[in-house]
């Protein structure tokens, strides 16, 4: 499945400032829920868990902060 410059830019965004949000909430209930751990165990778990949020979605932040490859480009207007 091959997603476009502009479905992944729009997804990614999407993503960061709603699904990423509610994933934070949910760890940190989980965690609280489960008892509070020393702060080396606490610290290490939420380590991992921002590590483990963002591999699903590898493929849609790779290359959104390029240059749209299918853009074209602008060539400036010669000067007589």
């Amino acid at each position: 499945m091959a997603l476009g410059y502009k479905t992944r830019k729009r997804l990614s965004l999407l993503l960061l400032v709603v699904w990423l949000p509610l994933y934070i909430m949910a760890a940190v209930s989980i965690v609280n829920a489960l008892g509070r751990p020393p702060i080396w165990a606490e610290l290490l778990v939420y380590v991992v868990l921002g590590f483990l949020w963002a591999i699903p979605f590898k493929f849609v932040f790779k290359g959104v902060g390029q240059p749209d490859p299918g853009a074209k480009k602008d060539v400036p207007a010669s000067r007589d």
